[in-house]
């Protein structure tokens, strides 16, 4: 099919995460951790030691790569990063936000249920006027 983005499939696509420490060990216990030859992980681990601009560099990196299909991303975290997250729009890899255990989901700050939301409100409309 034209225009639908595709997951490479000579190799496995990964899973990115960029979350707090429990949430990725959960992750990486679960088997979704990967190092590379370049010794380069999947995963970003957030403390209070991390800067906003190391979060920025590593969504910019896993967005850009090819072998990533999903970044999981905390919502405490994606909130720091929010003007970059709210900016991408591509459909590959897929951003989702996800509660950590300190920090609970809140869905009015999810950019992926707000376009949703828009996008239901939008057919509603047009689906009106018909």
């Amino acid at each position: 099919m034209a225009g639908r983005a595709q997951i490479p499939t000579r190799n496995s696509a990964l899973i990115a995460m960029i979350a707090d420490e429990d949430t990725v060990t959960g992750f990486l216990l679960a088997g979704v951790g990967n190092v590379d030859v370049r010794r380069k992980t999947n995963y970003l681990i957030v403390d209070n030691k991390t800067t906003v601009k190391q979060i920025e560099d590593t969504f910019k990196e896993f967005t850009n790569r090819e072998d990533v299909a999903i970044v999981l991303i905390s919502q405490y975290v994606t909130n720091m990063i929010r003007f970059l997250v709210d900016s991408y729009n591509k459909p590959i890899p897929a951003i989702l936000e996800i509660p950590s255990k300190d920090h609970p989901y809140d869905p009015a700050h999810d950019s992926v249920l707000s376009r949703v939301k828009y996008l239901f409100s939008t057919e509603s409309v047009a689906s009106d006027r018909r």
